[in-house]
């Protein structure tokens, strides 16, 4: 670095190399003396060069797998220190860019489900075929009576599908909710979405790591999970759109909820009178009046 620094005055400033050197702080006669390295004299050159080629056939691979390629595949009994101080004079090293995950930002504030269509909450979870095929599954239920609201069963969902989906849920149920309450996932982010819902239904996004705050959709995803998706095994997408259909009917229709006083949510939901309060009472009652 004090080298480079010298050059750097030199080149720039044009300084002489002895006043160049003393700002450095660094000995004429160290500076002017070549590095190993850079004479043919070097004992490393050939360890060098393997390294270069390396990193150009492996962009992303770093020293370690540089030094396990050496000694396994080569070979040669070098340090792995050795190897990492070559990597690094070479110049060899890899910065991995993490971009920063964008955040959805809340169009109304939290909200409590305290009625009916307040607060549906949405996500997403993922299965495969038995050929390796990915399956994508959105899931939403009303936070208050526990009903699952939307039924999609596809290779990939995009945000535009994702919104057609959502349209058809809100003409078969009379009208959006309140607001849609989901993670910070691309679809949930995306201008589509946002397009869709202004004016029409808030949204709130929670805090990036937090799956505990959209708990009765996790809750819910962690039955399917358990009750529907460990328990088959898909030949095709049909096949699973059409069994996971019938889970969400069944859990509509026939599981009986602890929260709802052992009514189904399709049963509560139908008996159910309550009307959002815009300031309610902080504490809940723990199985929800009829």
């Amino acid at each position: 670095m004090a080298r480079r620094a010298v050059d750097m005055l030199i080149d720039t400033m044009k300084l002489s190399q002895r006043l160049a050197c003393k700002a450095v702080g660094l000995n004429r006669s160290t500076y002017q003396r070549r590095p190993i390295a850079q004479t043919p004299a070097d004992p490393d050159a050939d360890l060098r060069a393997w390294l270069r080629r390396y990193a150009t056939g492996h962009p992303l691979h770093g020293f370690r797998r540089a030094w396990a390629a050496l000694r396994h595949d080569e070979g040669r009994q070098v340090n792995k220190k050795k190897v990492h101080r070559l990597w690094m004079d070479e110049g060899l090293q890899v910065r991995i860019y993490h971009p920063r995950k964008r955040v959805g930002i809340n169009s109304v504030p939290q909200i409590a489900a305290d009625a009916p269509k307040v607060v549906w909450a949405i996500d997403f979870q993922y299965d495969s075929t038995v050929d390796g095929k990915a399956i994508k599954i959105a899931s939403m239920i009303d936070e208050h009576t526990r009903q699952s609201m939307l039924h999609i069963v596809e290779r990939s969902i995009t945000a535009d599908r994702l919104v057609t989906h959502l349209q058809q849920a809100f003409d078969e149920c009379g009208g959006p909710p309140r607001v849609l309450r989901m993670d910070n996932g691309p679809e949930f982010i995306s201008d589509a979405l946002q397009d869709f819902c202004r004016n029409k239904v808030g949204l709130i996004y929670i805090p990036p790591g937090t799956p505990w705050n959209n708990g009765h959709i996790e809750s819910f995803n962690n039955r399917l999970r358990r009750e529907c998706l460990n328990r088959n095994h898909w030949t095709n997408l049909r096949e699973a759109r059409v069994v996971i259909g019938d889970f969400k009917e069944d859990h509509n229709h026939r599981h009986r909820h602890s929260a709802l006083g052992y009514l189904t949510p399709a049963e509560y939901g139908a008996q159910c009178t309550h009307t959002h309060q815009t300031v309610g009472c902080e504490i809940e009652p723990s199985t929800p009046r009829l």
